[in-house]
């Protein structure tokens, strides 16, 4: 078992060649009453990595912490800039040699399972001054730290000072910035790395200080633009791996779409990329979409369910149908998880990250992918809209039933690849790619309704055999069940217009 804390930090130094100042009085900053001082605590951590330090190139952090309050394992991962998630493991001190495996699991996406190993030790002695309010509340944690730092291979050590401002749960960014103005006035400014940890591997000389990345400006071909898209699709993955393997809300989703955006990419873009390299990606991530399916839709089908459970007044809905809903969500719940974890923790799910990035760092271009980016991304844009222009004739002409609805979800696939060709447009045709995806997207919408009534039907009336089966009213069912039918009825009417819509503006301008 773990648990988390989300730390919003700032890092404060002196400009080189000069001694670190005091903390400055905080009193009367953004609604600080008092600055009460805690006192002086010592710290000593040992932090694990990768021989190539594949955690810190991340902004990851493993380290096993002793001192006051401090006692046992931390893995840090980064959510947003001066934003951090602490993950604490309860195998607290049991054996500061060997990770615990529920925090190794976290870091698998990044360390591949390459073997975790110390690389540094700070010693950190900490004078901590408490920022309160009017009432005595807790207001941020500003402390003054001398850090020594030690290589595990004794090949480096280096000395500094600090100061580090830390927001109590409930204070807001704005009495960071209040903070950061004094700190500024008093000599300091931002430290130039993020943690003391990447500052010891840079003083140390294990690694240097990450170079701000410039603005690389828009691509100068059609290679460079789909190699960005893909690129930032593949990170996606590697950052939400974490997140999922803790069950955080909304991160199956957002890690399905990714894995369907590179797949995506990869077929719309066949005129750029060598098909020999690319189409067992394109399987690989069908197979890793499809284990994440069972999941997400499990969630959409729930929250579907329980929504229109609500909306029935209690004359409608005789028997425990509430019983006997969140009964057929757990039997499904179970193994969903299951089969998301073992995606996970299979070697076949290392392979696919491995094949990832070796795609991008050596991409296999074909000549159409050295030329200027507007008119081959136009292209692949215009080639995805007539397919779903074919896609969209189907579901028109398909008369009312199962049918229709084949037609529809497959229509409902051809229009995402084409929002997702739309989206990587957008780095060479801006706002009017954009506008062409929200275009999109409109329909799509449309059609994924008309996909959740669908679904939702067949999971009403395997609720209703259940229900009979153990000698329950269905009533409730059928009466959603119809409902349902309504629903899919509606949105197949406004598909017509809504197709006309986007038809008008089928080309990429």
């Amino acid at each position: 078992m773990v648990s988390v804390v989300r730390e919003t930090e700032r890092k404060y130094s002196a400009p080189t060649g000069r001694e670190l100042p005091e903390i400055p009085d905080l009193t009367g900053v953004a609604g600080v009453a008092a600055v009460h001082d805690e006192g002086v605590r010592t710290l000593d951590a040992r932090y694990f990595d990768t021989a190539d330090l594949r955690l810190a190139a991340d902004g990851v952090t493993l380290r096993h912490r002793t001192g006051p309050g401090e006692h046992g394992w931390q893995l840090k991962l980064p959510v947003e800039p001066d934003v951090r998630e602490e993950i604490r493991s309860d195998e607290a001190g049991k054996d500061p040699e060997t990770p615990p495996a529920a925090l190794v699991a976290l870091t698998r996406s990044r360390t591949r399972d390459r073997p975790l190993r110390p690389v540094m030790r700070l010693t950190t002695t900490r004078a901590v001054h408490t920022l309160r309010d009017a009432a005595g509340a807790a207001l941020a944690e500003v402390v003054r730290d001398a850090v020594s730092a030690e290589r595990a291979d004794d090949q480096g050590s280096a000395r500094w000072s600090e100061i580090e401002v830390e927001l109590a749960e409930g204070s807001g960014t704005d009495l960071l910035d209040a903070v950061e103005q004094a700190l500024l006035a008093a000599g300091l400014h931002r430290a130039d790395t993020p943690s003391k940890l990447r500052r010891a591997l840079h003083e140390t000389g294990l690694a240097p200080v990450p170079a701000a990345l410039p603005d690389p400006g828009p691509p100068h071909t059609a290679g460079d633009a789909v190699l960005r898209y893909l690129r930032a699709q593949a990170a996606e993955l590697v950052a939400l791996d974490p997140a999922v393997r803790r069950g955080r809300e909304d991160s199956v989703h957002r890690m399905r779409v990714a894995s369907r955006r590179l797949r995506s990419a990869l077929r719309t873009h066949r005129a750029l990329l060598d098909r020999a390299a690319t189409e067992p990606l394109v399987d690989e991530l069908g197979w890793f979409a499809a284990e994440l399916g069972l999941e997400r839709d499990l969630e959409v089908l729930t929250a579907r369910l329980r929504e229109r459970v609500d909306t029935l007044p209690a004359e409608l809905r005789p028997g425990p149908v509430l019983a006997r809903l969140r009964a057929h969500e757990r039997d499904r719940r179970r193994p969903a998880r299951r089969a998301v974890l073992a995606a996970l923790d299979s070697d076949r799910w290392l392979r696919l990250l491995a094949d990832l990035d070796r795609l991008t760092a050596r991409p296999p271009l074909l000549p159409a992918a050295h030329r200027p980016p507007h008119k081959p991304l136009r292209k692949a844009v215009t080639r995805d809209f007539d397919r779903l222009a074919t896609r969209m004739d189907q579901v028109l002409r398909s008369p009312e039933g199962p049918e229709r609805d084949v037609a529809a979800h497959a229509a409902r696939k051809a229009a995402k690849r084409l929002r997702y060709a739309a989206e990587t447009a957008q780095l060479t045709h801006g706002k009017a790619a954009a506008r062409y995806a929200r275009r999109v997207r409109r329909l799509q919408d449309l059609l994924g309704a008309h996909q959740d009534a669908v679904v939702t039907r067949a999971a009403l009336r395997e609720l209703a055999a259940e229900a009979d089966a153990a000698g329950e009213s269905s009533f409730a069912y059928g009466v959603l069940y119809g409902r349902e039918e309504r629903a899919a009825a509606d949105t197949l009417a406004a598909l017509p217009d809504a197709w006309r819509a986007l038809r008008a503006h089928r080309r990429l301008t």
